[in-house]
């Protein structure tokens, strides 16, 4: 992070724009922030002359045009009015001579399709939300579609998966301008957790039947009990179900077998207490259900890639390992 010059953001707004995404960009990235020493300079940019409407009946009257994105060191594209209609030149121009001058390009959402009309994500990996996967690797073939993410960041170029999922990319972003600490404090603010664990599996749509809504109470139940050993037949009696059912319907559900999600539940336990408190590595590795301190670093750097006191390191700069 520059130490005098804010880091610019700005935001493509255009008729029948996305309020969602809109406000997350507005919220994460424009709000002031004076308990921070420094924070974004935020703008917003019209495709279109205003005033702009949104989805909800709102008016929003921008005070610039694309020629805003010029100097700007990050731009959002909050989602996109209509899959059907291909984006306009004069913005996949600006986006694209933006980017060649630096600056960060992120999507939220259907946004990731017109990041991927620039060009710019050929022979990149890019996700957006779960509902447009088939549509988007119709369209977009030169593109290494991910469906199971919350967000990408290929560097220069970041998309998010669902709309809020772009709480994540934002934080994400904050994280890496900023350090962890800001992040942080910006996370508490919006009473969100700094990291998200999983993907979109779980969200897909599907029928819900009166075992899935007893499996949504029995996920509850087993986050209570991380410290404990759950087997899958207490999980299963728990549910009410067979072993044999619980099993087929948990994965149906989840994407993941109970082992597996309980393994993912705990190292995202795991990383909330090594950037909150000063529990050591093997105290937490007791608290939330691994047992020795070998095993959490085993699971934790299968899925975050580093080891916990790295981590650690990164993410909580007031606590030592």
């Amino acid at each position: 992070m520059r130490d005098h010059t804010p880091l610019s953001v700005a935001v493509v707004v255009y008729d029948r724009l996305c309020t969602f995404e809109f406000g997350i960009a507005t919220e994460l990235f424009g709000l002031p922030r004076p308990e921070l020493d420094q924070w974004y300079d935020f703008s917003v940019c019209a495709l279109e002359d205003g005033p702009l409407t949104s989805v909800g009946g709102l008016r929003i009257m921008p005070e610039q045009g694309l020629e805003g994105l010029k100097t700007a060191d990050r731009i959002i594209v909050p989602g996109w009015r209509d899959l059907n209609e291909t984006p306009p030149e004069s913005l996949l121009s600006a986006l694209r001579e933006s980017h060649a001058c630096g600056a960060n390009l992120l999507s939220f959402c259907s946004g990731a399709f017109v990041l991927a009309a620039t060009g710019l994500l050929d022979g990149q990996c890019a996700t957006t939300h779960w509902r447009y996967g088939d549509r988007f690797k119709a369209l977009f073939p030169a593109v290494t579609f991910v469906p199971d993410v919350l967000y990408i960041d290929e560097g220069g170029l970041a998309t998010a998966a669902g709309s809020a999922s772009a709480i994540d990319l934002s934080l994400h972003v904050i994280r890496r301008d900023f350090g962890p600490k800001v992040a942080n404090t910006v996370a508490r603010r919006l009473v969100v957790p700094p990291h998200r664990e999983g993907g979109q599996a779980q969200f897909i749509e599907q029928p819900l039947r009166d075992e899935e809504n007893r499996l949504s109470a029995v996920l509850d139940w087993a986050r209570g009990r991380l410290h404990q050993d759950i087997g899958v037949d207490e999980w299963a009696d728990e549910a009410a179900m067979s072993r044999r059912t619980f099993d087929r319907q948990f994965r149906q559900t989840t994407g993941q077998s109970p082992k597996q999600w309980l393994i993912n539940e705990r190292v995202a336990f795991s990383k909330e207490l090594l950037e909150t408190t000063s529990f050591s590595v093997e105290e937490i590795a007791t608290r939330i259900g691994f047992g020795t301190a070998m095993t959490l670093r085993h699971h934790f750097r299968i899925q975050v890639g580093i080891s916990p006191t790295r981590y650690r390191q990164r993410f909580n700069q007031t606590a030592t390992a």
